[in-house]
């Protein structure tokens, strides 16, 4: 390897910062563990990963040719996880006063979509885009860089957003536990309706 420990150390402060500062992910994952508890959000959690690792791994193989020949692709996937954001919202609102047990599509079926929710909203993340395009080349030198040490990077940049993302949805998860009451978790569902069409809304335009 040809970067130190303490550049890695320092790497892994900038990802700390950027896990901490509140953004689409935080809200999907919020939303997720308001309507389903810690099952329905951990699968957001592993679609994020795989954004975590290709922005990073793109940054380094060369992201401005990358993001040239794939810039339509990207165009669409906001407008997937637009849509996907959208439905997944109305139907939390339109099923508001339903129980978590009698309306099994809020956890059954949406582990595979959290998952693909995760993945749309990381890849579509300006904060995470400017983060590992802008500044993965101001703490490492990239054309210097060995296989072990994209590892090393790679493996950083996905591993403690994932630990902060899976504490920030069981945390959520347990404090749902309390909302027992119809009323408590009819707003619970509500809120949580209003903030997956809000990622929604704000998708196409960041």
């Amino acid at each position: 390897m040809t970067i130190s420990p303490y550049e890695l150390l320092l790497y892994a402060g900038a990802l700390t910062i950027l896990f901490m500062t509140p953004g689409p992910v935080w809200v999907a994952l919020t939303a997720r563990a308001l309507s389903g508890g810690f099952q329905a959000a951990w699968p957001v959690a592993l679609g994020v990963v795989v954004g975590d690792i290709i922005w990073p791994f793109l940054a380094i193989l060369g992201v401005t040719w990358v993001v040239s020949v794939f810039a339509g692709f990207m165009a669409v996937l906001r407008w997937v996880a637009c849509i996907t954001f959208l439905t997944m919202g109305g139907l939390i609102i339109r099923n508001a006063d339903k129980t978590i047990a009698a309306d099994s599509r809020l956890t059954r079926p949406g582990m595979w979509a959290g998952f693909l929710a995760g993945l749309a909203v990381i890849l579509g993340n300006p904060k995470a885009i400017l983060f590992y395009m802008g500044m993965l080349p101001g703490f490492f030198d990239l054309t210097a860089l060995t296989w072990a040490d994209m590892a090393a990077i790679c493996f950083l940049s996905f591993l403690i957003p994932l630990l902060g993302n899976l504490a920030l949805a069981l945390f959520i998860g347990r404090a749902r536990g309390f909302l027992t009451s119809p009323t408590a978790l009819r707003r619970t569902n509500l809120v949580a309706g209003f903030l997956l069409i809000g990622v929604g809304l704000v998708i196409p335009f960041t």
